[in-house]
C-alpha cells in the first residue's frame, strides 16, 4: 500500500492511499491536486471519505463529482453535518469494505459536532500493514482541533479513543502544524525529552520541504500534551493556568484555552 500527503491549500495535506491500481483519498479541499495525482500514477478512484464540513477539507469534492473520471466515485461522510454535495452518510461502528480495504468509523466530535475519523486496515489479514487513522482537524502531530462546535469533555472523550489504537497506527492528520505544536508542547512539559527530540526531526523534515507526517499512535502518547492529561506536569501547568480541577478534562480545556491564544 502507498500513502501520499498531496500539499493542498495553505497547509492541507489531502491523503491518497492506493495499491497501485485502486485509489481512495481523504479531505479533497481542493480538486486539481487529487486529479493530478490520479492522472499521474494511472489509479481508479473508489471512494472519498471526509471527515467534516469546513471548506478546506470538502472544496474539491462538487469538482472531482462533476469531472467525468470521477464523478461515480462514492463519497462517505458524516450523517449530521452539512455537505456541500450528497453524501452515503456514516455513523460510529460502521464498517466499508471498498477495494482492499476495511474502513472503521469513529464518531470523534469536538472540532465540529459530527466529525467522524476513519480507521483503514486491509482485508487481507497476512498484508502486514499498521493501521492508518485519518484524522481530520480532531488530532494533530503535538496538538488537536480547535473547539468550534463541541466540547472540552467531547474532545477528551475524541482524542482518548483515537489514543487507545494501537501504538503502530499511522496518523494522517490534514494540516502541517506540527512545528507550531511542538513549540506549545515544550511550553506545556519543558522537561519532556522526546519532544525536544522529535522537533529537531521535524525541523530537518521541513528544511528539506518534507512533510512531518504521518505520526504514530504511540509516538503521540509520549509527544501531545493533549493526550498527557494525566501526567503529573502537565496537569501542574494546567493548574497554574487557573483549571477548574486535577482531572482530565479540566486539563484538558485548560491547555486548549491557552493553545488558543498561544503565538
Amino acid at each position: 500500500m502507498n500513502l501520499i500527503a498531496l500539499p493542498a491549500l495553505a497547509d492541507n495535506y489531502i491523503w491518497v492511499l492506493h495499491d497501485g491500481l485502486t485509489g481512495l483519498v481523504v479531505d479533497p479541499g481542493d480538486a486539481a491536486p487529487v486529479r493530478e495525482a490520479l492522472d499521474r500514477l494511472g489509479l481508479h478512484l473508489a471512494c472519498i471519505l471526509v471527515t467534516h464540513h469546513h471548506g478546506d477539507h470538502v472544496g474539491g469534492l462538487a469538482a472531482l463529482k462533476a469531472d467525468a473520471r470521477t464523478s461515480g466515485v462514492r463519497v462517505f461522510g458524516p450523517s449530521d453535518e452539512p455537505m456541500p454535495i450528497a453524501v452515503e452518510p456514516v455513523r460510529d461502528g460502521d464498517l466499508l469494505e471498498i477495494g482492499p480495504w476495511r474502513i472503521e468509523v469513529l464518531e470523534v466530535p469536538g472540532h465540529t459536532r459530527g466529525h467522524r475519523a476513519f480507521v483503514v486496515r486491509p482485508i487481507c489479514e497476512n498484508h502486514g500493514m499498521p493501521p492508518i487513522l485519518f484524522c481530520g482537524d480532531t488530532l494533530f502531530s503535538a496538538g488537536c482541533g480547535r473547539l468550534f462546535e463541541g466540547t472540552a469533555a467531547q474532545m477528551h472523550h475524541s482524542l482518548a479513543r483515537l489514543s487507545a489504537l494501537p501504538d503502530e497506527t499511522r496518523v494522517c492528520c490534514t494540516h502541517e502544524y506540527t512545528l507550531a505544536n511542538l513549540r506549545f508542547a515544550r511550553e506545556v512539559e519543558p522537561d519532556n525529552e522526546a519532544v525536544v527530540r522529535h522537533e529537531a526531526q521535524c525541523k530537518s523534515l521541513r528544511e528539506r520541504d518534507l512533510p512531518t507526517l504521518p505520526t504514530t499512535v504511540g509516538l503521540e502518547r509520549q509527544i501531545n500534551p493533549f493526550l498527557r492529561c494525566e501526567q503529573p506536569g502537565v496537569i501542574e501547568r494546567a493548574v497554574a493556568l487557573g483549571a477548574g480541577g486535577r482531572d482530565p478534562v479540566s486539563v484538558f480545556a485548560a491547555i486548549r484555552l491557552w493553545k488558543d491564544s498561544y503565538r
